[in-house]
């Protein structure tokens, strides 16, 4: 297996060329918005916070990772991709239960961890209903109990963060019918996904910023 390989994961792509995917390419530049937008509102607001930079840091990296495999679309260019977005996940993750639910470190450690190692089961139990989509459900389902949770010590900040899940469910949706209605729709819907979930991550660094702001 070369990781020069090519792959042809998305309705866009017709075939190899650097540009065979241009609006899943270009609405990468979304991430990059947001993360500028993040990272004007914690030099505003919290500049010594350097957990909510170095998510900041992901998300731009997020951006450019996604850009490569939608350009290159090869194996290396997969985990350019994917390595950034499981940084954040479980980054995010870990920082918003030692601040939004009180958790010792040591604590959220664990939960990250058993996270970490349920996700490809849980996967694969959802995988029939949302296909390629499955690694993302345990990230929403996050979302929600975090939110919840969070919701009973924090309500304005609590329904953010659940406002913030369902704009995740709406992106997840568009990303998991991208191949279903390719023949209906022929730049498939993957670029939305983008999008949305630019927005997603751009409200979910508010809120951890504006939570330690105070």
């Amino acid at each position: 297996m070369s990781l020069n390989e090519q792959m042809d994961n998305y309705c866009e792509r017709v075939g190899p060329e650097f540009w065979s995917e241009p609006l899943n390419a270009v609405t990468n530049a979304a991430f990059l918005m947001a993360a500028l937008a993040a990272f004007l509102l914690w030099r505003r607001k919290t500049p010594e916070d350097w957990p909510a930079l170095a998510l900041v840091v992901i998300v731009l990296a997020t951006g450019v990772g996604s850009f490569l495999f939608h350009t290159f679309a090869t194996r290396w260019a997969v985990m350019a991709d994917v390595i950034p977005i499981v940084l954040f996940i479980h980054g995010y993750l870990f920082v918003a239960l030692v601040r939004f639910l009180g958790f010792r470190w040591w604590l959220s450690l664990g939960v990250v961890a058993v996270f970490f190692l349920a996700t490809p089961f849980i996967g694969q139990l959802v995988s029939p209903l949302v296909g390629s989509s499955a690694g993302y459900v345990p990230a929403l389902v996050a979302i929600f109990v975090v939110g919840a949770v969070y919701y009973r010590r924090n309500a304005g900040f609590g329904a953010q963060v659940l406002l913030t899940g369902i704009v995740f469910a709406v992106s997840l949706t568009f990303r998991t019918i991208d191949e279903p209605l390719c023949s209906q729709i022929a730049v498939g819907t993957h670029f939305l996904w983008h999008i949305l979930n630019s927005v997603v991550l751009f409200l979910l660094l508010r809120v951890l910023i504006l939570q330690r702001a105070g």
